[in-house]
């Protein structure tokens, strides 16, 4: 829950410190987007977006579900001057024993909303109100992930996916370093049919020419100030033939952290025969605490007691190491967007270092079988905690 506010004796009331779900007002567009194959209208925003206003002295207003439109914002949004801009990344996936919609894990998503907001000095929320307004939200796009348009359980491509994206701006009409005194909080939807990553080839970062994120920065946070300074490399390293960059911190050390926006895990067997899934640590603040991450780590933990799950810091030598004794078992980066995507190489100091993708030469074994537990959750396979149902 948010902190509590103490009321001032002069107005004899509170800002309403989080927006409700009972609240919730619904307009429906007159004017539905032509939908065909969804196949066809990868990348589609659906038809409505749900927006709260808050603002300083009043808290929070009442949530809406309005047409699809752009915003009207004032140039001297704060937004648009100091990067008070927070979002995240969901899917929404259709049950295939039921036919019913669900989202994966979405408490976990409004926890780090919260947490990325109060990094840029943006409101807080009730987490419970986060996932009422979400599900009500995917309720009314249902249509977008059924094949001609109704919700009828034979008529929809089983693989296919909405990706959602709730996000928080500040919008004080105001230039000038300070707090927002005035914010928005969004949920748009966008059709993409299921993915299926092709084997990545990663650039290894120079520490030297470009940091991602360093212990006390913002790297931990899902701010759009984490994105936006990365892609100048990140063309650099396409320009190259390469699919994404594998940063690194630490000119001596050359610690790994993230594969683009994705965290990156290793496979590989140690010094003394076992077998360890080795992730950068949540503890230095250079990587996201990521949703997929955070359930990769559980499930290998609870499924795979003969492998070492270990959060640590760890160098792009010692993978380099690995390879050269052939330790090296497999490598993979993991998040809302790649999902689990392979690695297939590393581009680390002018060599091509080569991952071993013993399952078709597409992947390896531990991320098959890390990706078919999670999609057996997402897409309602098995029954699981995980799968939040969307009434």
């Amino acid at each position: 829950m948010p902190p509590s506010i103490e009321c001032t004796p002069v107005t004899g009331s509170c800002p309403a410190q989080t927006f409700h779900a009972r609240d919730l007002t619904i307009t429906r567009s007159m004017a539905l987007k032509p939908f065909t194959d969804p196949r066809t209208m990868t990348g589609s925003t659906t038809d409505h977006m749900l927006k709260v206003t808050w603002s300083n002295s009043t808290g929070w207003g009442v949530p809406e579900i309005v047409p699809y439109a752009p915003l009207a914002l004032d140039p001297t949004a704060t937004v648009l001057h100091y990067a008070n801009e927070c979002f995240e990344g969901m899917k929404a996936y259709r049950n295939k024993r039921t036919g019913k919609i669900q989202v994966f894990r979405p408490d976990l998503n409004a926890k780090r909303l919260n947490m990325s907001a109060d990094r840029i000095a943006l409101p807080s929320f009730d987490n419970d109100e986060f996932v009422a307004l979400l599900c009500a939200f995917v309720a009314v796009e249902e249509r977008w992930l059924a094949w001609s348009g109704n919700s009828t359980i034979l008529e929809y491509d089983e693989n296919d996916f909405l990706y959602l994206r709730p996000m928080m701006i500040g919008t004080t009409p105001r230039l000038g370093l300070a707090k927002p005194n005035d914010a928005m909080f969004l949920i748009i939807a966008t059709k993409f049919s299921s993915w299926h990553t092709r084997p990545l080839r990663l650039l290894a970062s120079s520490p030297e020419e470009s940091v991602r994120a360093w212990p006390g920065g913002f790297g931990f946070a899902k701010v759009g100030a984490n994105y936006g300074p990365t892609l100048q490399y990140q063309t650099r390293a396409v320009s190259l033939g390469y699919d994404q960059v594998l940063w690194l911190f630490d000119v001596e050390k050359r610690y790994v952290t993230e594969a683009g926006g994705a965290n990156f895990f290793v496979v590989w067997r140690t010094e003394d025969g076992g077998v360890e899934l080795v992730t950068a640590p949540l503890e230095t603040g250079t990587v996201l605490d990521g949703v997929t991450r955070r359930s990769v780590i559980e499930l290998v933990r609870e499924r795979l007691p003969e492998v070492s799950v270990t959060e640590r810091q760890f160098t792009v030598g010692e993978i380099v190491a690995a390879v050269d004794s052939r330790r090296i078992i497999e490598a993979f980066a993991c998040g809302t967007a790649y999902f689990i995507a392979p690695v297939a190489e590393i581009g680390i100091s002018g060599r091509d270092v080569t991952i071993p993708l013993k399952v078709e030469g597409k992947s390896g074994e531990y991320a098959r079988t890390i990706r078919r537990w999670l999609e057996e959750i997402m897409y309602g396979e098995i029954d699981h905690a995980w799968g939040v149902a969307v009434n």
